[in-house]
This record gives C-alpha cells, structure tokens and sequence, in this order.
C-alpha cells in the first residue's frame, strides 16, 4: 500500500468513524476496504452508558491517546445519545455507530475496546460478555454490586484473556504514587491505622416522588435489566441510582472504592479478619434514598485496624479534609487526598513534610496506561487490573453488609463467606428478569 493510500484511509476513518464513508466516493476507492482497513493503526473504542463517568472516560482516552478512535457509542436513553453525538462531532470529528442495546455494540466487529460507565448492577454481565466478545475493557469502579460478581469478573478476564481496567484513577496521579512510596520508606514507624473518609457537603437530600411515565427516549426495561422490576421513578434514575441497593451500594462503594483501595494498596491488603459497622440515614431520614448518608465502618486486619467513615451534607472531615486516606504511625501520620500530601509528626520523632501539591491528571494517565497496555498486550503494566478492583469492591461491599445485618463479621477465607446466614445471603447478588450470573 502506498504512503498516499494510507494516510486516506487514516484520515477517511477518523471523519466517519462507525458508520461507512460517504457514497458519493467512487466504487474504485471504496472497493477492498474493509472495517479493519479504513481504521489501519487505530484503536477503535465503543462506549456504554455515556452520560457520567463513561463519557468522561471515552473524553478522555480520546484526547489523550491520538490512535484511539471512537467507533460506538450506546446508551438506554437515546437523549444522551443525540447529545454525545454532537459532542463528538463538534469535539472530535468523529461520527460513531449508535446502539440502544449493549449486546449489538459488542456483537460490531468495528470495536476493539469497550468502555463500560453503566450502573453498577450491569457491571459484571457486560464486562464478562465484552471479553467474550474479544474485547478489551475499561470498566468504571466499583465493578460489581455484589462479592459473588467480583468473582466471576476475575475469572473472566483471565479465561479470555483480554486487558481489563478498572476506572480507580487515583492510582495514576503523581502525588498518590509518590505518598505511597514515603509509606514504604518507614518513616512513619510501625502503621496502627488507615482512616479512609468521604463529607460530602454537596450531596443533598433526594425529595420522595411518585411514580411515573417512563421518559420518551428511554428503554427503562434494557436499563433495570437483572434489578428488580419497579415501576419507573426518577428518583432512581440516572445520578441517584446510587442511592438504592438493587442498583449500587451508596458512598462506601461510590467513593469508599476510589480510598479504601489506597489505604489497602498502601497496606499490602486483602480480606479482613472481622468487620463492622454502623450508621443511617442521619442527615435526612425522611427522604427517598435507601443507602446510609451516614456510615461508620471498622475493619480488624489483626496488625492494623481500617477505618471508614462518610457523610453526606457535611463537608468537616479528618483533618480539616472533606475526603481522604491517614495512614496513622508511631512516628507520624500521612494524609493524603486528590488536592496533595502532608506529613504530621509526632513530637520529636520525625520531620513534618510540607504539602506535596497534586501536579497532573490522574485520569488521563490511567486512560493512557490501559492504552498502552492493550497495544503491548502485557497486562502487568496495568496500574488497577480487575484484582484490584476486585480486592476493594469485596472489601467495602463487606461494609454495607455489616451495616445490613447489623453485626461484627467474621470473615472465612477458606469458604469465602462469613458464616452467618443472613450475611452470606447478601454475597451473591439476586438476578431478576431471566438474566443470569455469569458462569466461566
């Protein structure tokens, strides 16, 4: 192929990525080239659930990785689809496929790679049929809604083979790796504590409403997919989704994930021996949401205790921090948080360490790292592999269990469970609507 013929088709595939080039090109030209041709040298990208995270993901990858390309996109709601779609044109040039049902988008031999920013109940089923689909993934955090799905995840990626992200950006800013390296140096002497908190002042009541329409545009039945079927309530839809356990697991899961992982990381930590914890609904007790605004969770990991603790519309955390990670020592504290670092001493036994300021973009490193990752196909180079997701999502979702049952838990490593009854049947996640756990 010619240096001229190339770059055509290059420059072709980025003005008219998804959906064929126009007909007014001569046969001769369009003849022989195939879907895999016109992308020659590109990493093609499909997207599904495109109005938070996974918009801001595929944002992302795209601006920062110039092979990538965005081939799909596909979301329950075809508002945001109309919408993304003129985002992408006026932002990218680029005018991708369009899907209302997931499985289409995977079945499109025009996708490499598969970013998956759906609630967190779709999690599992689409990241397991994205990799049989020989498909690499980048899936938003937490990645599943259950213990028992951040099994079967786990073994999918390694049955298939394909590279698996997990969105926990953190891992990929500058000033979390080079806290983590201090913490290492042991001057902080022997860890008793890791604190982890989210206050999150700006997260206000949600007002109770009826039922109603399903809003034009929407395929609400795609969207409950294995929830429980319940009549349409914006109260559940779209940002609040969070707020409800047969969609996700509220603050300990949403933002537990992204610093309970540090604190474990920083730790060399798994499952704990026990756990418990406690907590409400404090701050508005009448309002329509299910998950706890208020939640005070301890682990026992038998050398060290974790802590985690959040509060919806109260900003007045830890040290003055409206979220965070302390890793508490003999000899001082390090905190730490998406803003930067500090080192607190105890007296006379160590130097205090000045305010170590956040200087890039975390969430473009790690769209960067699982690019990289996917062209060089070795998947140790992954800051936060689909075990790590695993490890933290397990953890914190032993959280929300405690706080369900209402008891200190104790953990069996040998039988994977807690035997307890009432707490071993939170594990696995019940799926409705003849959808079914995956089985690899």
């Amino acid at each position: 192929m010619s240096d001229s013929r190339r770059k055509f088709i290059k420059n072709s595939a980025l003005l008219s990525a998804g959906i064929g080039l126009s007909a007014g090109f001569p046969d001769r030209l369009m003849a022989g080239i195939t879907p895999t041709r016109m992308f020659q040298d590109k990493i093609r990208v499909g997207a599904i659930g495109i109005n938070g995270m996974g918009w801001s993901d595929l944002n992302s990858m795209l601006k920062n990785n110039p092979e990538v390309v965005c081939t799909a996109i596909c979301d329950v709601d075809s508002n945001v689809v109309t919408k993304r779609l003129g985002d992408l044109e006026k932002n990218f040039s680029m005018k991708p496929a369009t899907y209302g049902d997931y499985r289409k988008l995977l079945d499109d031999k025009n996708v490499d790679v598969v970013i998956i920013g759906t609630p967190d109940h779709w999690h599992c089923l689409q990241m397991v049929e994205a990799c049989q689909a020989g498909k690499d993934v980048y899936v938003e955090k937490p990645i599943a809604n259950s213990i028992a799905e951040t099994r079967v995840m786990v073994e999918a990626q390694k049955k298939y083979g394909r590279a698996v992200q997990v969105g926990q950006w953190q891992r990929s800013n500058a000033h979390f790796k080079s806290a983590l390296e201090f913490l290492k140096g042991g001057q902080l002497g022997k860890i008793r504590m890791a604190k982890t908190w989210a206050y999150q002042g700006w997260m206000k009541n949600v007002p109770v409403q009826p039922d109603g329409p399903v809003p034009a545009g929407v395929d609400y039945t795609m969207w409950l997919g294995p929830a429980t079927k319940r009549p349409f309530n914006p109260n559940r839809f779209h940002f609040n989704f969070r707020w409800f356990w047969d969609y996700a697991g509220g603050l300990m899961t949403d933002w537990g994930v992204h610093l309970v992982d540090y604190a474990l990381l920083g730790m060399n930590a798994q499952e704990p021996i026990s756990v418990m914890a406690s907590g409400g609904k404090m701050a508005y007790p009448d309002d329509a949401s299910e998950t706890p605004d208020t939640l005070a969770t301890v682990y026992d990991y038998g050398d060290f205790i974790l802590l985690w603790e959040h509060a919806q519309a109260i900003n007045n955390g830890n040290y003055g921090r409206d979220h965070g990670i302390a890793f508490i020592g003999n000899n001082g504290t390090l905190v730490l948080d998406r803003g930067g670092w500090v080192v607190i001493p105890e007296k006379g036994k160590m130097e205090a360490v000045p305010d170590v300021k956040r200087s890039d973009d975390g969430l473009g490193n790690h769209t960067k790292n699982f690019i990289a990752a996917v062209k060089s196909r070795d998947f140790t180079q992954l800051t936060a592999p689909i075990t790590a997701g695993a490890n933290v999502a397990q953890v914190c979702q032993m959280g929300n269990i405690a706080y369900r049952t209402g008891k200190k838990l104790f953990w069996d490593k040998q039988k994977n469970g807690f035997n307890d009854a009432k707490a071993d049947a939170y594990i696995k996640e019940s799926y409705h609507n003849n959808y079914k756990l995956p089985k690899i």
